[in-house]
């Protein structure tokens, strides 16, 4: 306890430690009543300076630069009027503060510090964004951290404000140009998976129109103003960066990549990469959030004793398990003698959306089809590219949804006799054979082909006396390299074909154009604003070439199977959607997102086989379909996965939709029941088996057909 004495001294402190804070307040006060303002201002008055001559030269700049900007880049009056008056004032410098020592030295560290936010603002104008309306106070901070790092960076390595300034925002705006084009092609923003597959990106970048746009010559004109303010504002001298302000900057970017890349920071926060709006996230943090979670963790509570129980589950009780494929098995077992598998590239009839009008069916032919034939939708993992993921999940029976947003399964996980059909159409007898009519550079085809031991590859290095459409081998040619090497086969055959004719993009000029098919009504406004003519036509030539293949095939006598599908819809832009949505794509629903995502698919056969309309069904089913009807034996895994789609039909990235038509968003899987849940974690547990933890034969065993 206190003494009287302690307590009383206690007191006393307190009394002269109050005296003595407002002593100090007062010294405070007293130099703050003391500043000689009217001088300060004066000084300002002073130093400011201004010149009639340069002021009507600002003018006559501003005059000429806002005609450029309205006339020739055809900005808005606010856009226009905003440039105009930064190149009249940064160029002719009218009026300025004239100001030496600290003073100038504190204007160029803040005039500085306003570049990064200037790099923002030209990134995300070209990505699509209005900072302030689009992102979160949390994705902008997040954002800004590193636009401030590579500045910085920048400033030490060359000590110089002007340059560092032209290299860090040189960087910036080149990335968010490159962005913005592969925005416009794709729909999608660029992912780190697009670094690696530059090879492919550049194996079709001459067909498509890289013509500045508006946003990207405002956004040039930015940086021109970024590297001229500077200039002007600080010059290019040397300036000297005393260690202990540079390596304490160096050290806090380097624990801020640390913490950014290996903790557990941004799912704490709810930062995760964009799959439906993909600009969400601010350009430079959706690729570096893309890039954190590009590694593939092991589920939670995975084990090889999980696997084992799930496995002897399945094939233990086999004849018990719910079959999601028994409806399309034939009578008879008869089995084809070829089984040709088509993906064809960007091919939709746009079924989806009602509203679409246009001046003719793109697809008459495909649309007849009905004897011996099962139809349908197919849902995608991926829309306007991608097609290597939507091979991926066909071939294998896994989901891409289990591995990092925008990351290619191709290019990064598959391994050396890989699981797939292909093992399982070897297995009884058939020669196999992969066929894609273009470059063998694109998405490390080769190799995965190897890996997945097809005895053939052919592309179009292998082909002669080629049919072109636009600059791509055309789908008739293609399917009569197909009748070459089934009617000559002394072997049955399964052939996997990726057509190349209808890849984007949809603007350049089409020698020897056969079809117009056009928007109309209310959709005509797409013809002029959208490159949706040129793709429907192009669709309709693919029509003309399927009414070939099953002419050919229906006077073949050998039994044969025909699987045909879409692998994404085209990437016809923002305009295109959003007139067909009547709405802005980020207020859409997920059944609406979902629409984006469909193509159309077929199995036709020369021969009886179950008949069947509107089944929907996502690509990583479609494998295990092919199967059934063509009466080949399934793998243990394809069991599962019979048993998976009569509890979850459609199993993609986007959502899952149960037996009973609800949709459930993937991050929402708890509105599952507790049955499809655990599917779902044992589906995840078999997809990471397949790809990172093959080696043991018992387990193995499961995947292959002896």
């Amino acid at each position: 306890m206190d003494t009287i004495e302690n307590i009383s001294r206690k007191n006393s402190n307190g009394v002269i430690a109050g005296k003595e804070k407002i002593k100090k307040r007062l010294r405070v006060l007293g130099y703050i009543k003391n500043i000689d303002y009217r001088g300060i201002f004066n000084s300002i008055g002073r130093s400011f300076q201004f010149s009639r001559k340069r002021t009507t030269i600002a003018l006559a700049i501003g005059l000429v630069m806002f005609l450029f900007f309205k006339l020739f880049i055809k900005a808005d009056n606010e856009q226009a009027c905003t440039y105009s008056a930064l190149f009249a004032v940064i160029l002719a410098y009218p009026a300025y503060f004239s100001v030496e020592g600290n003073a100038k030295k504190a204007i160029n560290i803040l005039f500085f510090a306003l570049m990064p936010l200037v790099s923002f603002y030209i990134v995300e104008f070209l990505n699509g964004n209005a900072i302030l309306n689009d992102l979160t106070p949390d994705q902008i901070f997040l954002n800004l951290i590193w636009y401030y790092m590579v500045y910085i960076v920048a400033l030490i390595a060359v000590r110089r404000f002007t340059a560092a300034v032209i290299i860090a925002a040189l960087i910036f705006t080149a990335i968010g140009i490159i962005n913005h084009y592969v925005l416009t092609f794709r729909g999608t923003v660029i992912f780190p998976c697009d670094v690696i597959t530059l090879r492919t990106a550049l194996n079709v970048s001459g067909n498509f129109d890289f013509t500045p746009d508006k946003d990207v010559l405002l956004a040039c004109s930015a940086f021109v103003l970024q590297v001229l303010g500077t200039y002007r504002c600080s010059g290019n001298s040397r300036i000297r960066i005393k260690k202990k302000l540079y390596i304490p900057a160096l050290a806090v970017s380097f624990i801020y990549t640390i913490v950014f890349f290996f903790t557990p920071m941004l799912p704490a926060i709810g930062i995760y990469a964009q799959q439906w709006k993909t600009q969400a996230n601010g350009f430079i943090l959706n690729f570096t959030t893309a890039l954190r979670y590009s590694h593939v963790s092991e589920p939670t509570d995975y084990s090889l004793d999980a696997i084992k129980d799930i496995q002897t589950n399945i094939t233990s009780n086999g004849s018990n398990l719910s079959d999601g494929f028994a409806a399309f098995r034939t009578e008879d077992g008869t089995k084809p003698v070829n089984i040709i598998a088509i993906m064809s590239e960007s091919f939709d009839d746009f079924a989806e959306f009602e509203n679409l009008s246009l001046s003719e069916d793109p697809a008459p032919f495909f649309h007849s089809l009905k004897e011996n034939t099962i139809k349908g939708r197919m849902y995608s993992p991926v829309t306007g590219g991608g097609t290597a993921n939507v091979e991926y999940e066909y071939l294998t029976g896994n989901s891409l949804s289990f591995l990092p947003e925008g990351t290619v399964a191709y290019q990064l996980y598959i391994k050396d006799n890989a699981p797939s059909l292909v093992q399982q159409m070897k297995s009884q007898g058939y020669e196999t054979t992969a066929f894609h009519p273009y470059l063998a550079s694109g998405w490390n085809r080769p190799d995965v082909y190897s890996s997945f031991k097809f005895d053939n590859q052919i592309f179009s290095e292998d082909l002669e006396n080629e049919e072109i459409i636009r600059k791509y081998i055309s789908d008739s040619f293609d399917f009569k390299t197909i009748f070459d090497i089934t009617d000559n086969a002394d072997n049955p055959q399964f052939i996997f074909n990726v057509t190349m004719q209808n890849h984007s993009a949809y603007d350049k000029p089409w020698a020897g154009q056969k079809y117009h098919v056009t928007p109309v009504d209310n959709c005509a406004v797409l013809s002029k604003t959208t490159t949706a003519e040129q793709y429907f036509s192009l669709i309709r030539e693919s029509d003309d070439a399927i009414k070939e293949l099953i002419e050919h095939y229906s006077n073949v006598d050998e039994p044969t199977l025909i699987v045909f599908f879409g692998d994404h819809q085209p990437p016809l832009g923002q305009k295109f959607y959003t007139h067909l949505y009547g709405k802005t794509l980020d207020k859409r629903t997920t059944e609406e997102v979902l629409m984006q995502y469909t193509t159309p698919f077929f199995i036709w056969a020369n021969y009886d086989i179950p008949e069947a309309d509107d089944i929907r069904i996502s690509s990583n089913y479609l494998g295990v379909l092919t199967a059934e009807v063509a009466g080949i034996p399934l793998t243990g895994y394809q069991q599962f996965l019979s048993e998976l789609r009569s509890e979850l039909p459609v199993f993609t990235n986007i959502a899952i939709i149960d037996k009973d038509g609800n949709v459930t968003e993937r991050d929402n899987e708890s509105a599952l029941t507790p049955y499809q849940q655990e599917l779902v974690k044992e589906y995840t547990y078999l997809n990471y088996y397949s790809l990172f933890d093959r080696g043991n034969e018992d387990t193995d065993s499961f995947y292959y057909i002896e």
